[in-house]
């Protein structure tokens, strides 16, 4: 069973930057599927950063040049550095990860392993 836990979230102001981690723990030589989703209260949670089992990464709209996803495969973390950060960017992230192969990279359902997030607020 694998295992995540973000960190690296807090509160900055706009414009700002922040690089969120996600450390996975008892990790098989599966390949994954991994991706950082975020929500905030009254909303669905929202897929924006995916690096696929083939090393593909996409981004949505709404952080393209703004957000970077990567992964350090030797210590086994995932990265999300996040530069000039929004207002609404104001969120809990979520890591997440799938064994399985994902058809809609941007689907929560996609994913069948989660973190229990980490909250980044930013400030005007």
């Amino acid at each position: 069973q694998v295992y995540l836990k973000e960190s690296g979230g807090g509160s900055v102001q706009s414009g700002e930057s922040l690089r969120l981690s996600c450390v996975a723990s008892g990790y098989t030589y599966v390949s994954y599927s991994w991706g950082w989703f975020r929500q905030v209260p009254g909303k669905e949670r929202e897929g924006i950063a995916i690096l696929d089992r083939d090393g593909r990464t996409t981004l949505a709209d709404s952080v393209k040049d703004r957000f970077t996803i990567s992964a350090d495969n030797t210590q086994k973390i995932l990265y999300l550095q996040m530069n000039s950060l929004k207002p609404e960017d104001t969120a809990m992230y979520y890591c997440a990860a799938s064994e399985y192969i994902v058809v809609k990279k941007f689907r929560e359902e996609e994913y069948n392993i989660w973190g229990q997030g980490t909250r980044v607020t930013v400030s005007a």
